[in-house]
């Protein structure tokens, strides 16, 4: 089974309760467990909240994220200025931003990052999914 959303969306704050409920409630109907929803939901969040914060010029983003079988990939993709993952530094304690490559390196299972400079970034999460017991998703992987 493979199932896939993509939306090109405007690079502003509301759309990402929009992105994020939409794969949220794709996820229950599969009946994901509700842990790895949550985390999914976070990973999410917080790389929309980069675009939204960080990709200058960029006026619009993508979001694709899929499931096939139990792995669900998500992609941000925006067309920004592009940013290196390795030179952002670690915020310091008390800080209010600043945390989300560090909370999605910790979510996901796997998180690449894809920098075309003067054309954008790319953020690739990828989560196991779990299933509760007789759910849609169990049924449907091949």
């Amino acid at each position: 089974m493979e199932a896939t959303i993509a939306l090109r969306l405007p690079r502003d704050a509301a759309s990402v309760p929009l992105i994020r409920r939409l794969f949220d409630g794709t996820l229950r109907s599969l009946g994901v467990e509700p842990q790895i929803r949550d985390d999914i939901e976070l990973m999410l969040s917080e790389a929309c909240s980069n675009v939204i914060r960080h990709a200058e010029p960029s006026e619009e983003y993508t979001v694709t994220a899929g499931v096939r079988d139990d792995l669900c990939v998500i992609r941000v993709i925006d067309t920004g200025d592009g940013f290196d993952p390795e030179a952002v530094r670690p915020p310091k304690p008390g800080a209010e931003h600043g945390r989300g490559l560090q909370i999605m390196r910790a979510l996901a299972d796997d998180v690449r990052f894809v920098n075309k400079p003067e054309d954008g970034a790319v953020v690739c999460l990828e989560k196991r999914l779990r299933y509760s017991p007789g759910a849609a998703g169990q049924f449907l992987a091949s």
